[in-house]
């Protein structure tokens, strides 16, 4: 059994700010929790909060801009990403953990919609799952399924028909569909799940989202899920550019199409939702369904700002995804949260308890997404927790500061003190002491640059392939 003492505490499902408490821990779970009175011993100034959960991600090993993908919208950013080669997945999931750990996650949805592809598809999840375990986070792998679209939402053929014959063969190279047919993916997925028994993975399906998917992939996902009760993730209305595809294509929506072949259901996550109107936030609401919100990727690649206070007034589940662009491209979870608060707080005295939303989202809601039961920092909840340094976070140290007020104005990773996960301590004064994060990193650095020039026939046509995907939404979708 081991025991902690924390100067203060924020947990419970209402987050109410706690004074000094004391927390056993037994196999992995906390056995009990009793307040401390003031005149015990020194207690460490130490807050603790539920550790936080990233409720959508791509587990991408490096920053994206640091491969030309910075200021994209989304639609050519996806495609920009194609020029990373391909590396060892193990490493790269360590690096994309790690970093994850470190930012104050203790779960972690990996939406995989581009495999690394040098192993078969069940033994690169296995490794990613070995990885998963190496850093000590808990791991939900959505597997990426897409049959349609691979350059722009519609037949490519206008687009490659403005491109040389170079070009054209490198998008052919690059952007094609996968072979097997609907049935076939989504059978792969019940291969993956036995890939990694034992390992305490939770493998959803991860149609990658409606464009991308043929009408056949889609309900073939719906009856799956419905028949096994293995939860979905996909994107849904990220972009305005799939706000004006999805009305064309869907007249009655894309929301009361989903609703109709099944797919709307408390199974469901839907990523962004940046584009959804008043009338489909209630339908999602009245399905059960999660939306997970990423603000920083959001405005990284100018998709807009996500309608949260719509959705919580239509009474939709809201969760929190990083997106792998956190606002500094650092996984910084705790200032994900502090973000989003600050935007989507009412304006002037308006009390609409917006802290405790956001921490729930954070934390409860995303794991209950992830398909894990909540952890609040109650008796009976895995020992999952983030514990901040408060002597950093009032360094000024001239009154006696709310800790609730020092965590939402100034908390980032390098406040952090520990995460602990099933009463594990994977970071240590913030930093991961699972393995040297920073020699993972150094080591895929290598890897990269010694296999950029197996992309350079993209890197070369690039500049022709984006002016010409740019001119299609802004020509041919009529918006943007």
């Amino acid at each position: 059994m081991s025991h902690y003492q924390f100067a203060a505490a924020i947990r419970g499902s209402s987050f109410q700010l706690e004074g000094p408490c004391a927390v056993e821990v037994s196999d992995g779970v906390i056995s009990k929790i009793n307040p401390l009175a003031s005149a015990t011993d020194p207690i460490p100034k130490r807050l603790i909060i539920p550790a936080l959960a990233n409720a959508h991600d791509h587990g991408r090993p490096l920053s994206t801009t640091s491969f030309g993908a910075s200021g994209k919208p989304l639609e050519t950013w996806l495609l920009r990403l194609a020029v990373m080669p391909s590396v060892d997945p193990y490493l790269a999931a360590c690096a994309a953990f790690g970093r994850a750990a470190e930012g104050g996650c203790a779960s972690v949805m990996m939406h995989c919609t581009r495999p690394q592809g040098l192993d078969a598809l069940e033994d690169e999840v296995r490794k990613i799952a070995e990885a998963a375990k190496a850093v000590g986070i808990r791991l939900t792998f959505a597997v990426g399924l897409r049959d349609q679209n691979p350059l722009v939402y519609s037949d490519h053929t206008n687009v490659t028909g403005q491109l040389g014959t170079t070009e054209r063969r490198v998008v052919e190279r690059y952007f094609s569909l996968p072979s097997l047919t609907p049935k076939e993916q989504v059978q792969q997925v019940e291969g993956i799940v036995s890939a990694v028994e034992g390992l305490d993975v939770n493998i959803q399906f991860g149609p990658t989202g409606v464009q991308w998917c043929s009408d056949a992939l889609l309900r073939e996902v719906a009856e799956a899920s419905a028949r096994t009760g293995r939860r979905v993730h996909m994107h849904l209305l990220e972009t305005r550019y799939q706000r004006e595809w999805a009305d064309k294509q869907f007249p009655n929506g894309i929301v009361h199409y989903l609703n109709e072949i099944g797919l709307l259901s408390p199974r469901l996550t839907l990523a962004h939702c940046v584009w959804a109107r008043p009338d489909e936030l209630d339908l999602i609401a009245a399905s059960g369904a999660t939306i997970a919100i990423n603000t920083s990727s959001n405005l990284h690649l100018r998709s807009g700002l996500a309608p949260v206070a719509a959705m919580w007034e239509a009474g939709c589940k809201v969760a929190m995804g990083i997106d792998g662009c956190a606002l500094d491209e650092d996984d910084d979870a705790l200032r994900e949260v502090r973000l989003n608060t600050l935007l989507h707080a009412q304006p002037g005295f308006a009390d609409d308890a917006i802290r405790a939303r956001m921490l729930k989202a954070a934390t409860s809601a995303g794991r209950l997404s992830l398909g894990r039961e909540s952890a609040l920092v109650e008796q009976g909840d895995d020992a999952d927790w983030v514990s901040l340094d408060l002597t950093k976070l009032n360094a000024d140290d001239l009154f006696e500061v709310s800790s609730e007020d020092l965590l939402f104005a100034r908390a980032t990773r390098r406040h952090l003190d520990s995460l602990v996960v099933g009463g594990r301590s994977i970071v240590e004064q913030g930093k991961l002491v699972t393995m040297d994060l920073e020699e993972v990193h150094t080591e895929l650095r290598t890897m990269y640059r010694s296999a950029l020039s197996q992309r350079s026939d993209l890197q070369n046509a690039w500049p022709a392939i984006e002016q010409q995907v740019a001119a299609y939404y802004r020509e041919r979708l009529g918006c943007c």
